[in-house]
C-alpha cells in the first residue's frame, strides 16, 4: 500500500530537480509560491513565479521545492464581483498535505515527506452485508478513556490504542466511521462566543489531516508526522479487521460567504471555485454560505483525487459523503444522478473498491434525493429513522393521549425489510444505511428522555437544530427520579437499537448509544469539545447491561445470515373473495420473509391497513443449500398493553429459541416455543428466536 501509483491533477510532484508545484486558476493574471523559512515561517527566502499551462494548471519547478519546505500561493488577477484577488495574501494550496500557522496566524503550507511502511498490513475488505458501521468523533470517542494515556486521549493514536481496539472488537462493530478530519476551522462567530467547531464540518483543505488530532510529540514534529500518525492509526485497525470510513465535506468550505476573507480557493479562482450569480453572490446549497462548484472540471478533479489520496496513500476503506446532493448538481445546479463526477468516483478503480456512503441531501431546491443516487451508492435512510422512532415513541405518546393508535406497521415493516420502494428491486436493501440516530440529533438516551430540544448552551437562544425529532420523553422532561419513567425508557433503547440490528440493510451505530450516553437534550452539539459531548467510560450498572444488550444485538445479527439478507423486497399479490387480482404496495417480503398477525396467521391486506394491528411477526431465512438453512423470526408489539402471541405454526419448524428480548436488561432466561403455542409478550417490545 498504496497499490497504485495516484495520479494528481495539481499539487506536488518530486522530481529530478527538486520538486514541482501545480496550482489551477482559470481567472488569475499571476501566481507565484513564496518560500519561507522552516526555522522561522514568516521569514521569506525565495520567491518563485508559476507559469501557465495546459487546462489553466500554473505550475513551477525548484531546487528549493522537497519536503519539509514551508511555501505559500499568492495570485493575482482581475477585479470585479466574482473575483477576490490580492497577491499580498498568502493563500492555502488546495492540494497541500500539511499546514502550520505563523506566530501572527497566517498559514503556510507544507510539503510533507510521504512515506510509510505498511508492512504488507492489507485492507480488510469487509463485505457491505457483513459491516456494522460505528460513527464517532475521533477525540470524543477516547477523550476521557481512563486506559489511555494522557498523551494520546483523543488522537489518532488513541484511537490505534489496544484499549479502544479491545472494546471495538469485543463491541462486534466491523467499520469505524470518523468525523471530518481533514483540517477545518472554527466560524468566526463562534470564536467571538468563545466556543469553536468541534464536529469539523468547515473544512480548510482535503487533502490534510486536522493537525490538532495528533499526538502533542507529533504535533510538534510537524505536518509528515501528524500524516504518519494518521496513517499508523489506519494500519493498526486494519491488523485487528477494523475498516476506517472517513465522513468527508467537499460541499463547502471554510471561507464562508462570499464578502469574507480569501483563505484558499476564493483567493486563487474565486469565480470558478464557488457557484455564484453574476452579480458574486454565492448560490448556497449547503447552508453553510458557499457550495463548491463541482460542474468545473477542475473543483471535479480536486475532489476525485483527494479522494484516491485518502483512499489509495492513507489506506481508507471508505466515505460517507456530507450533503452529497450539491456534489451532483449541474452547470444549472439541478441535482443530476449522472453528474461526471458521480459516476467517475464510481467507475475509478481505486475509488469503486471503497465504501461510498452518501448523506442524499442538501438545503437547496430539491436537495432532498434519498433514492436518487446511482447504483453503487450506499444512502444514508431518514425514512428508516424516521419510521422507527415513529413507531417506538411518537406512536406510543399518542397513544396515551389518545386511548388509540395513529397508525399500524405498515410504515414499520417497510424500514425493517429494506425500504424497497425507495430503493427498488435493483439495487437491494443494502443500499439502505439504516440508523436512529447519527452525530446530528439527540443520542439514543435522549431520544426517549426530552420532548423538545435543548441547545442554549450554543448561543442560539436555542433556534439552532431541528425541532422534528420524533422524541419522546415517556412521561418527564430530562432526568428523572420516576422509576416508572425510568423503565419505559430503557426498555424504548433496547426496542430502537433491536429494531436497527434486525433490519434489512447496513446498520449505524452512533458511538456512546450502546452505554445509553446524554447531551442534556443538546440535538446539536457541534460546537463543544466537552464532558457534554465526549464518551463518557465511567458507567453505571445499567448503563454496562445495555452495553452487554448492544453486544448481544451484534452478535446476533452477525450469527444469523438471515438478518443481512441482501434480497430485494416485492410486493405482494393477492386475489380478492371477487376473484380480482389486487397488489399491495404495503407489504412488503424480503427473500424468504413471511409475515404473520398475533394470531399466528399470514397478514392479510387489511391487516396491513388497520391502525388497530400494532403487533406483528416475520420469518425471514436464508434459501436452504445443501439442507442448512439459516432463519429467525422476530416478533413486534407496539403498545404499553401485554398482547397473548401465537407463533406461527408451520410444517417446517420444529421449534422456536428465544435469542433475545428487548423487555429485559439482562439476558433473557433460556425459552423454547413449539409451533403453534402461545406467549404472552410484554409491553412495546420486540424479541428475536432462532427457528430450528
Amino acid at each position: 500500500m498504496p497499490h497504485t501509483e495516484t495520479l494528481r491533477y495539481a499539487g506536488y510532484h518530486p522530481t529530478v530537480l527538486g520538486g514541482r508545484l501545480s496550482v489551477f486558476s482559470e481567472s488569475a493574471t499571476r501566481l507565484e509560491v513564496r518560500v519561507w523559512s522552516a526555522q522561522d515561517p514568516q521569514w521569506l527566502e525565495h520567491i518563485l513565479p508559476m507559469e501557465r499551462g495546459t487546462d489553466d494548471i500554473w505550475s513551477v519547478e525548484s531546487e528549493f521545492l522537497i519536503p519539509g519546505t514551508v511555501y505559500s500561493v499568492h495570485a493575482d488577477g482581475p477585479t470585479g464581483p466574482r473575483h477576490a484577488f490580492d497577491p499580498d495574501i498568502a493563500l492555502v494550496d488546495p492540494y497541500a498535505r500539511g499546514i502550520i500557522r505563523t506566530a501572527n496566524g497566517e498559514r503556510r503550507n507544507v510539503i510533507v515527506d510521504n512515506t510509510f511502511d505498511w508492512e504488507g498490513v492489507a485492507k480488510p475488505r469487509i463485505p457491505m452485508r457483513d459491516t456494522v458501521i460505528y460513527e464517532a468523533h475521533i477525540k470524543g470517542l477516547t477523550a476521557a478513556h481512563p486506559d489511555i494515556p494522557h498523551a494520546l486521549r483523543g488522537t489518532y493514536a488513541g484511537l490505534a490504542h489496544p484499549a479502544m481496539i479491545a472494546y471495538l472488537k469485543d463491541l462486534g462493530v466491523t467499520s469505524v466511521e470518523l468525523l471530518p478530519i481533514h483540517i477545518f476551522a472554527s466560524e468566526m462567530r463562534l470564536t467571538k462566543q468563545g466556543l469553536h467547531n468541534y464536529w469539523g464540518y468547515n473544512t480548510l483543505n482535503f487533502f490534510t489531516p486536522h493537525p490538532y488530532y495528533a499526538s502533542e510529540s507529533n504535533l510538534a514534529a510537524g505536518p509528515s508526522a501528524v500524516l504518519a500518525e494518521f496513517k499508523g492509526m489506519v494500519k493498526i485497525l486494519h491488523e485487528a479487521g477494523l475498516e476506517v470510513i472517513l465522513d468527508v465535506v467537499y460541499n463547502h468550505t471554510s471561507e464562508g460567504g462570499y464578502q469574507g476573507e480569501p483563505v484558499s480557493f476564493r483567493g486563487l479562482d474565486n469565480a470558478n471555485y464557488y457557484r455564484q450569480t453574476e452579480a458574486g453572490e454565492y448560490i448556497d446549497t449547503t447552508g453553510c454560505s458557499n457550495t463548491l462548484n463541482t460542474s468545473v472540471p477542475a473543483v471535479h478533479r480536486l475532489i476525485v483525487d483527494s479522494l484516491r489520496f485518502w483512499a489509495d496513500e492513507c489506506g481508507v476503506d471508505g466515505f460517507r459523503f456530507d450533503l452529497m446532493a450539491s456534489l451532483g448538481r449541474n452547470e444549472i445546479h439541478h441535482f443530476d444522478p449522472k453528474h461526471p463526477l458521480l459516476q467517475e468516483i464510481l467507475s475509478d478503480p481505486i475509488l469503486s473498491e471503497t465504501k461510498l456512503i452518501s448523506e442524499p441531501w442538501d438545503t437547496g431546491m430539491g436537495g432532498w434525493q434519498v433514492g436518487k443516487f446511482p447504483a453503487g451508492y450506499h444512502e444514508w435512510n431518514d425514512h428508516f429513522r424516521d419510521r422507527v422512532r415513529q413507531f417506538w415513541l411518537r406512536d406510543i405518546a399518542e397513544t396515551r393521549a389518545w386511548s388509540v393508535a395513529p397508525q399500524g406497521v405498515a410504515d414499520l415493516s417497510a424500514a425493517l425489510s429494506g425500504s424497497t420502494a425507495i430503493y427498488g428491486e435493483k439495487r437491494t436493501p443494502l443500499a439502505s444505511v439504516n440508523f436512529v440516530t447519527a452525530h446530528d440529533g439527540f443520542t439514543l438516551a435522549d431520544l426517549v428522555s426530552y420532548d423538545v430540544k435543548h441547545n442554549k448552551a450554543n448561543g442560539e437562544s436555542n433556534r439552532d437544530g431541528t425541532d422534528n425529532n420524533t422524541s419522546f420523553n415517556f412521561g418527564d422532561e430530562g432526568i428523572t427520579q420516576n422509576e416508572v419513567v425510568t423503565l419505559h425508557r430503557r426498555r424504548a433503547m433496547r426496542s430502537l437499537l433491536g429494531t436497527l440490528f434486525v433490519s434489512a440493510g447496513v446498520p449505524m451505530l452512533t458511538a456512546g448509544d450502546e452505554t445509553g450516553r446524554t447531551q442534556n437534550g443538546n440535538n446539536n452539539a457541534y460546537c463543544h469539545d466537552s464532558a457534554l459531548t465526549w464518551l463518557n467510560w465511567d458507567l453505571a450498572g445499567w448503563q454496562r447491561a445495555h452495553l452487554d444488550s448492544t453486544k448481544r444485538l451484534i452478535q446476533i445479527r452477525r450469527e444469523n445470515p438471515a438478518l443481512r439478507g441482501v434480497t430485494a423486497a416485492r410486493p405482494s399479490v393477492r386475489r380478492t373473495a371477487e376473484g380480482a387480482i389486487e397488489e399491495s404496495t404495503i407489504e412488503p417480503f424480503v427473500g424468504l420473509m413471511d409475515w404473520y398477525t398475533a394470531d399466528g396467521l399470514p397478514m392479510a391486506l387489511d391487516d396491513w391497513h388497520s391502525s388497530l394491528v400494532r403487533t406483528v411477526q416475520y420469518l425471514v431465512g436464508t434459501p436452504a443449500v445443501e439442507d442448512v438453512q439459516n432463519r429467525v423470526l422476530v416478533v413486534i408489539h407496539g403498545l404499553e398493553t401485554s398482547q397473548d402471541v401465537v407463533f406461527p405454526a408451520r410444517d417446517d419448524v420444529r421449534g422456536y429459541t428465544l435469542l433475545w428480548d428487548s423487555s429485559h436488561a439482562a439476558e433473557p432466561e433460556h425459552r423454547e416455543i413449539a409451533p403453534g403455542e402461545t406467549l404472552t409478550m410484554g409491553p412495546t417490545s420486540l424479541s428475536i428466536y432462532r427457528v430450528d
